[in-house]
């Protein structure tokens, strides 16, 4: 299928979209939908899966257009899962509610409709005019202004043609009720041994008595937004971390907690309000410690430990722990692919590992690669222990020699749950670790709905609890008739469930290693050139003025398959070399362009960055083609 790189340009030179095929439909209320029912709405389907940061930015960009564009618009989700977890009509619909997707989501379980799209990468975003014709094609995101423009062009021709069909979307939600948790995600506990649980799917945070079953007080409005205040005014935005600041850090600060508050890109402060002998209790209080509420987008400046922590963009902060090493908290920044530090008592955010680029690549921290992280533990030796979720990796950082290393995952697309020698052990999407005393890592193996165990001095990883619903973080609770407890967060259940880790209950499982089934692209065996299409925006260029507009970075998996062309350079085309002896292997395209206004009279131009990354599976035949185009923004 091809597709004009121009929206404004003729009608007839846009190619007609592919009918959506899939396993069923989501917020329809049971109907199918088509494109002919849909003919005179401008149609923008937005390819996802549930897994990826990435495209939960985009359902936080797209709410704006569709409350804008309410009576010209349908946004049509295309759940095309990368893992097999993904797979489950009912995980679907749980993560569908869970991230309150209020559009209609036909699930594309097998890729019909990846495919005949050409999507490359999640996310991916088509534009289809009244007619049904593609007028847009877009990669990643960031393009909310893009495709508001885009929409109000589209909205003009169809009023001029007569083909402007109002009314609104053929959405039905399921109606939903406030319940003590739902979704809740990470959990710490405080020194008087009360629980604190992340309540993500209810924006607020949960305090229970020690037994996690008596609520205890209830932190925000239950509202999605931000506001600072007590315990009946604060808001918050899908919370996730949670960590009880070392005792003699908060009696300094003033609070007891940090919360990465996600979907609100910021550093929260919480100090909890607790009970006095014959006296009220006290207030709690929320505040904001780091973050200006915007997500970080490319171009932007990263902290090097100085200025005002609320004057730095963040993105999707997903988990916290302390580093006694350190002395500060460590930020798993999974919206950008870093891990961070802040200071409680300075107030300073410093970026401690990563280049932002995705991916699975080990050695010194400032050159490494990461892939969501999601969890963190500060393991007994000082050592930081890493859930990286996408690459199915539990990885470690050590602070005194600023290296990283891999325990187990081997890349983006390999996944399965095997147990057994680190080598051969694989995970799916976990999203918790946590250190036990005894210097074993516990594992919330969150798409496997398993708790595994990891133990570095045997090399071997076991499974000590399976059939649980999502479990996305663990800390240990007091024993049990002598048997090791973790207290785990089982978020697809809505409730914290007590796990015993003895060795009874340890067992090794193969279900065999598995790869994302997204279809590999087929090239040639020679040179293949790879092009990166971009049109600035209307209104827009690209601006060399301060420097380069664009950047292009190519790499490969396994790094030895790439023999020429590799590395960075600002050329949007770039012919690279694969060495003979890989017959398939994962190429990664990391891309930036930076439009600004076209029009000379304005004196301080406006820029935008647009970014993506694309790590496209290759297997190479004779009779391949010598090309690869992919689609920043056409």
């Amino acid at each position: 299928m091809t597709t004009s790189s121009d929206p404004s340009a003729p009608l007839t030179s846009r190619a007609h979209g592919s009918p959506l095929r899939g396993r069923g439909w989501l917020n329809t209320g049971g109907a199918e939908l088509d494109l002919e029912t849909l003919r005179g709405k401008i149609v923008l389907l937005d390819f996802w899966t549930f897994c990826c940061v990435n495209c939960l930015h985009v359902l936080d960009e797209l709410r704006p257009l569709e409350e804008k564009w309410a009576d010209e618009l349908v946004v049509i989700g295309v759940h095309s899962p990368k893992f097999e977890f993904e797979k489950d009509p009912e995980a679907l619909q749980a993560n569908i509610e869970r991230y309150e997707v209020s559009h209609p989501v036909i699930d594309d379980p097998e890729l019909e409709t990846w495919s005949a799209y050409g999507a490359r990468a999640w996310p991916t975003l088509m534009v289809l005019d009244t007619h049904g014709r593609i007028a847009g094609n877009l990669s990643g995101e960031g393009h909310a202004a893009n495709l508001d423009r885009l929409v109000a062009e589209l909205v003009a021709e169809g009023e001029a043609d007569g083909s402007l069909r109002r009314g609104p979307a053929p959405t039905v939600l399921a109606e939903r009720t406030e319940q003590t948790l739902r979704f809740p995600s990470k959990l710490a506990v405080l020194p008087d041994g009360r629980l604190v649980v992340s309540d993500a799917g209810q924006h607020r945070l949960v305090v229970f008595q020690a037994d996690g079953a008596t609520v205890d007080a209830i932190i925000g409005t239950g509202e999605r937004g931000h506001a600072d205040g007590d315990e009946d005014t604060a808001r918050f935005a899908e919370p996730n971390g949670v960590l009880a600041l070392p005792a003699e850090v908060a009696q300094e600060v003033g609070y007891d907690l940090l919360v990465a508050d996600t979907a609100g890109h910021r550093l929260r402060g919480v100090k909890i309000g607790q009970d006095r002998l014959l006296r009220s209790r006290t207030t709690t209080e929320v505040t904001t410690l780091a973050g200006t509420g915007e997500q970080w987008m490319q171009g932007e400046p990263l902290p090097r430990g100085e200025g005002d922590a609320r004057s730095y963009s963040l993105s999707t902060p997903w988990d916290l722990t302390w580093s006694h090493s350190l002395n500060r908290a460590v930020i798993a920044m999974a919206g950008i692919h870093q891990l961070w530090t802040y200071d409680p008592a300075t107030g300073a955010l410093l970026v401690l590992a990563g280049t932002t680029q995705e991916g699975l690549v080990d050695g010194p921290a400032v050159t490494s690669w990461w892939a969501q992280p999601s969890g963190l533990d500060e393991m007994p030796d000082g050592r930081i222990v890493i859930a990286d979720s996408e690459s199915s990796a539990v990885r470690l950082l050590d602070p005194q020699t600023m290296q990283v290393s891999t325990l187990v995952g081997k890349g983006l697309f390999d996944f399965g749950h095997v147990d057994g020698p680190l080598d051969r052990a694989r995970l799916q999407h976990p999203l918790g670790v946590t250190a036990l005393p005894d210097g074993r890592i516990a594992i919330a193996d969150t798409y496997n709905g398993a708790i595994r165990l990891l133990d570095e001095e045997t090399g071997e990883v076991v499974t000590v609890a399976t059939d649980l619903k999502e479990p996305s973080d663990a800390i240990v609770g007091p024993p049990v008739d002598g048997i090791g407890q973790l207290i785990v967060v089982e978020s697809g259940a809505h409730r914290i469930t007590w796990v015993p880790v003895a060795k009874a209950a340890e067992r090794v499982i193969d279900e065999g290693a598995q790869r994302s089934e997204r279809p590999a692209t087929e090239v040639g065996p020679g040179p293949l050139t790879v092009r990166v299409l971009f049109t600035p925006p209307p209104g827009h260029k690209l601006d060399d003025s301060l420097g380069p507009s664009t950047q292009v970075t190519i790499a490969t998996t396994p790094t030895s398959m790439l023999t020429g062309g590799g590395g960075v350079d600002t050329a949007l085309e770039r012919t690279v070399t694969l060495d003979p002896a890989y017959a398939e292997g994962v190429l990664h395209v990391s891309a930036r362009a930076a439009s600004c206004d076209a029009d000379p009279a304005v004196e301080f131009p406006a820029c935008h960055m647009h970014q993506q990354d694309w790590g496209v599976p290759i297997r190479v035949v004779e009779g391949g083609p010598d090309h690869l185009d992919l689609s920043l923004l056409a």
